[in-house]
């Protein structure tokens, strides 16, 4: 792929989980107090602040890097219920996108190499319907561009959050849920990247890239002899490549960096016989030193806040959701999905990273593994997709998304958009008549 702009010339310790008791009614017990957590420190022109219609309000602040682009800090996240906001993320970006093609001609890293940031796209109206769309200033930018009309903030259904029927059958408890949403568009090459966070009103946060634009027809060659036919008969064939995309989350549950990291797997232990199911045991694996991990069945992950706990006395945590991915083999940095790192300001981007720190700075994210002790861990997710073209891809090409989410676990004490007259049921079981 042609990247010249368009009309341009081209230590584990492991621990069995266990179920804990439900206690009945019984006295009321003080409350954990959750940790003091300051207000978003940015100006208005950079604070995004919405309340949904459940209740829920999502703060944050935004600024605009010269290389990562959109960067999103002091992410907090105020569910009905709870009196103050709760601390999410500190910080939470694109770490970056590798884009390697089949035929080992080319190989791109789009945030370090080629120019992201600065090719911020200007936003028709229409396309940020019932929002607002902020201006934003590209440090190092176009000169002849100060400012561009580039960051949707905005409101998105999608559809049901919940819906349970009464136990008498004569109600039904049901939701349509509610997203704030927040995206760029980036122009790269002959590709455009959406890069979008939605904000649930249950505190997930989804984080997607769309891949759309236009498939560059210099790649219409298929050197490796191998590419998808486009167009007429075999003439043409568009070279196959993989789009690569990492985030960097630094989390700050309840105002502290010292969240600690926990991965869990489960194993069916015995079979089944006759009526009886097989056996699973889960196990917990404390996360204490730095990790390249893999996803697989029954395994998950979560970052756990080591300050705050919710009104049952468990402590917050938010647990990382794996989207559909296709593993790229050919880079040592591409072999895992997810990399827990000591914090270090000078690994920003999890390839091709720029050198200003001094020797070392410039290697990747799997360097970066090397024993050390995890007091402020950062997460790298690694989602990859393997672009094999088509014919409908052209013209202009269907965007394609890869992404994943972080999702609360025990942030609250019930589900945050439970009715009021269901709340009774924390930890009471009633059978249905």
């Amino acid at each position: 792929m042609s990247r010249a702009r368009k009309g341009v010339a081209v230590g584990l310790s492991l621990v069995a989980l266990t179920a804990g008791a439900t206690a009945g009614a019984g006295p009321a017990v003080a409350q954990p107090k959750a940790a003091a957590v300051a207000a978003a420190d940015c100006s208005a022109a950079y604070r995004i602040e919405q309340k949904l219609a459940s209740g829920t309000t999502w703060r944050m602040c935004w600024r605009y890097d010269s290389m990562a682009g959109l960067v999103l800090e002091d992410v907090t996240y105020q569910p009905k219920g709870e009196a103050a906001p709760i601390k999410v993320l500190n910080s939470a970006r694109l770490g970056q996108i590798h884009v390697p093609y089949d035929d080992g001609q080319n190989e791109f890293d789009d945030l370090t190499g080629q120019n992201f940031a600065q090719d911020l796209m200007e936003l028709a109206p229409g396309e940020c319907p019932g929002g607002t769309i902020k201006s934003v200033k590209i440090p190092d930018g176009d000169p002849e561009r100060p400012t561009v009309k580039g960051l949707c903030t905005t409101t998105r259904s999608r559809g049901h959050a919940y819906r349970m029927q009464g136990d008498t059958a004569s109600k039904v408890y049901q939701a349509q849920g509610k997203d704030l949403l927040v995206y760029t568009v980036n122009q790269v090459g002959w590709y455009e990247y959406m890069t979008e966070w939605r904000f649930q009103d249950d505190g997930t946060v989804n984080m997607n890239v769309g891949a759309t634009g236009s498939l560059s027809y210099d790649d219409y060659d298929a050197g490796d002899g191998r590419g998808w036919p486009i167009g007429k008969g075999l003439r043409s064939k568009a070279t196959s490549h993989s789009h690569n995309v990492f985030w960097r989350l630094d989390f700050g549950l309840d105002g502290s960096s010292r969240n600690q990291i926990e991965q869990y797997d489960s194993a069916v232990t015995a079979p089944g016989s006759g009526d009886q199911a097989p056996t699973t045991k889960t196990t917990r694996t404390k996360v204490t030193k730095e990790l390249a991990g893999n996803a697989k069945a029954y395994r998950w992950w979560r970052v756990v806040s080591a300050t705050g706990k919710n009104k049952d006395w468990h402590p917050r945590s938010y647990e990382i959701v794996p989207g559909a991915t296709t593993k790229y083999p050919g880079r040592s940095f591409t072999k895992h999905d997810v990399y827990f790192t000591q914090y270090n300001k000078c690994e920003k981007f999890a390839s091709n990273n720029p050198g200003s720190c001094g020797a070392g700075a410039g290697a990747s994210v799997d360097k970066w593994v090397n024993g050390e002790t995890l007091t402020h861990p950062i997460v790298w997710m690694n989602v990859g997709f393997h672009h094999i073209a088509r014919d409908e891809d052209q013209q202009p090409m269907p965007i394609h998304w890869q992404g994943f989410s972080i999702a609360p676990r025990d942030v609250t004490a019930m589900n945050p958009l439970t009715p009021d007259d269901l709340v009774w049921q924390n930890g009471h079981w009633q059978p249905r008549s």
